[in-house]
């Protein structure tokens, strides 16, 4: 694995301009390498279970190397056209926290941590897939995040409460031919993953992240690709986590799911790929059913198998076109299809993230639902399961 400080090194560059693209860079890395780091000094860890307080965790934990907020959804128009989108803000801290210097010697330019975003959207009659990528640093306000009131931005793309509990909220961002202006409802109860929050991702003490969701969100808004504009309803889900190092040396990169499903289940799955081909121990996953109970799953509860594949035309990689889950303890045997095959985002760190159409059993009862698929780490030879 390349150098977490190498990932840095590309984004240091990149905000020092401010940078904006559509298209990839020259250097390219895993989401994978970008949680792993040399050099941990200074930095806190994700080593033990805390107590978690809301809205105040939904900000920044700035004592901690890296942090994303993570949105994707599934939106349908009053015609019944489907659309997809995922908008990310992953904060980077360049070097760890020191004491305050004082007013006198500290440039208003100097900045301890570097922001990048993602912007993606899904077209599905259109079959068209859209992705964007800015860089910035948290210097003179050109990027940020804090708690009261609840904002994460860089440059105009943002996500801000419109409520002092943060339990509404407001996503803006637009570049290229694709806006958003949705309102995301954050009402619901946060699902603590893995041990009270504490996610695990690999052997040895602080290779964990913590890490929430709010799974099940009520979207309504605006969507605008090419001028045309969509006035949307549907279903977002919020991704939070924040560590310092997280992965093993020999996992290449994962697999996870994010599904709603027609009988008010909510489900997320990871595996964790090892270079050799097989699955970590450390993937897992929860069920949060209709009433709101939550089952944890660990890697023995579920079955991820692909099914095809699909190799892209952009980067030659080859992903899997397709998934089957099984969910033995649950009931749960579905399939899991994109709904465009072409959801590769060709930015600074290549992977394949999208749409996707759930259909199966569950108990012997047809079941459907929607969703999101993240795949990692095949876009550089990451082996495949």
């Amino acid at each position: 694995m390349k150098s977490w400080w190498i990932w840095l090194s590309c984004v240091w560059l990149c905000v020092a301009c401010g940078a904006q693209t559509a298209a990839p860079l020259q250097t390219q890395l895993t989401l994978a390498e970008s949680l792993n780091r040399t050099d941990m000094t200074g930095f806190l860890r994700a080593d033990k279970p805390r107590q978690f307080s809301f809205p105040a965790d939904h900000g920044p934990h700035e004592g901690y190397a890296v942090e994303w907020w993570y949105y994707t959804g599934n939106l349908r128009d009053d015609a019944g056209r489907e659309f997809g989108y995922q908008f990310t803000i992953f904060r980077s801290a360049l070097r760890a926290p020191t004491p305050t210097a004082s007013a006198a010697t500290q440039s208003a330019w100097r900045g301890a941590t570097a922001y990048m975003a993602h912007l993606a959207v899904t077209a599905v009659a259109d079959q068209q897939f859209f992705a964007y990528e800015r860089f910035n640093r948290d210097a003179l306000g050109l990027a940020g995040a804090q708690a009261a009131p609840f904002k994460v931005w860089l440059d105009d793309w943002q996500v801000v409460s419109t409520t002092p509990d943060a339990s509404q909220l407001q996503l803006r961002a637009s570049q290229g031919v694709v806006a958003l202006d949705l309102q995301l409802d954050n009402s619901m109860t946060p699902v603590l993953q893995g041990n009270a929050g504490l996610s695990q991702k690999s052997a040895g003490v602080g290779n964990a992240s913590y890490y929430y969701s709010v799974p099940r969100m009520p979207t309504t808004g605006t969507l605008t690709i090419a001028g045309q504009a969509y006035q949307v309803t549907g279903t977002s889900w919020m991704d939070r986590e924040w560590s310092t190092s997280a992965l093993a040396a020999d996992q290449v990169g994962w697999d996870w799911f994010a599904v709603h499903l027609d009988d008010g289940s909510d489900v997320m799955l990871y595996h964790l790929r090892r270079r050799d081909g097989s699955i970590d121990p450390y993937s897992g996953g929860s069920w949060r059913d209709a009433d709101g109970k939550i089952t944890p799953l660990t890697s023995a509860d579920i079955v991820l198998q692909p099914v095809g594949q699909w190799t892209s035309p952009h980067t030659g990689a080859i992903y899997p076109a397709s998934w089957q889950i099984t969910i033995a303890r649950m009931g749960l045997d579905v399939t899991v299809t994109p709904l465009v095959a072409d959801q590769e985002l060709l930015v600074t760190v290549r992977y394949w993230e999208g749409a996707v159409a759930v259909k199966g059993q569950r108990d012997t009862q047809p079941i459907q639902g929607q969703g999101y698929l993240e795949m990692t780490g095949y876009a550089d030879g990451g082996t495949r399961p």
